[in-house]
């Protein structure tokens, strides 16, 4: 039987953005919006909201509504004072990743610059054979299809050999619909038919590989 393929999410599945990356990077493009778009912040908010929701990443609809340019916006919005003071991360993650067999990918709708940083500071990037930030993927982010095969393409991999392990479920949702066996990360209640696996942290993972394992029907 031959070893999955690991696509991995980057902010909220490897380490927290929430306390502190999140709120700087939603004020960022709030500001941006403004200063670009011209309208005052209670505007901006709205629409940096809207596209959110609408299209699963604000800079989908700036690009498509506001002929914004994609890597100005991204560049702006993700300049950081002071990073590592900003990162929350659980050190025994890399003794996980170290111990499943296969392949591990970041697939990521961040920056490259940002996901670079990320990835040095916590020792994560040693732990990857791939980086796939959002430019690799032509500005198509999750959880549009053409980005997932976009990574597939470039990577010569049949999705039924991918496990996706990722905070958001919607883009576990394409992920289960391409045939990968899909892990959400979330300390919340609800369920889904679209997961295989629900595990509060990414450090859970070896404990649960064995409900993963790949099938040797889709060995490719």
């Amino acid at each position: 039987m031959k070893n999955p393929v690991w696509l991995f999410d980057l902010d909220n599945t490897l380490h927290n953005a929430t306390p502190h990356i999140f709120p700087h990077i939603n004020r960022s493009m709030r500001q941006y919006i403004e200063r670009h778009l011209g309208v005052d912040e209670h505007e901006a908010t709205r629409i940096r909201q809207g596209y959110w929701e609408r299209y699963g990443a604000t800079l989908l609809g700036l690009m498509r509504h506001n002929d914004i340019d994609p890597r100005h916006f991204l560049r702006e919005t993700h300049q950081f004072p002071d990073l590592p003071r900003m990162v929350v991360f659980d050190k025994p993650l890399l003794h996980t990743l170290r111990r499943l067999p296969g392949r591990k990918i970041i697939f990521s709708n961040a920056p490259r610059h940002y996901a670079e940083a990320i990835l040095d500071f916590t020792g994560l990037g040693r732990c990857f054979d791939a980086v796939y930030t959002v430019e690799n993927l032509r500005f198509q982010p999750k959880p549009m299809l053409s980005g997932f095969r976009t990574l597939l393409r470039a990577e010569h991999l049949d999705p039924r050999r991918c496990i996706m392990i990722e905070d958001s479920l919607a883009n576990l949702v394409t992920a289960k619909k391409l045939g990968m066996k899909t892990v959400w990360v979330s300390a919340g209640s609800r369920q889904s038919p679209f997961v295989d696996v629900k595990i509060r942290s990414a450090t859970q993972l070896s404990k649960c590989y064995g409900r993963l394992e790949i099938s040797a029907k889709n060995e490719i």
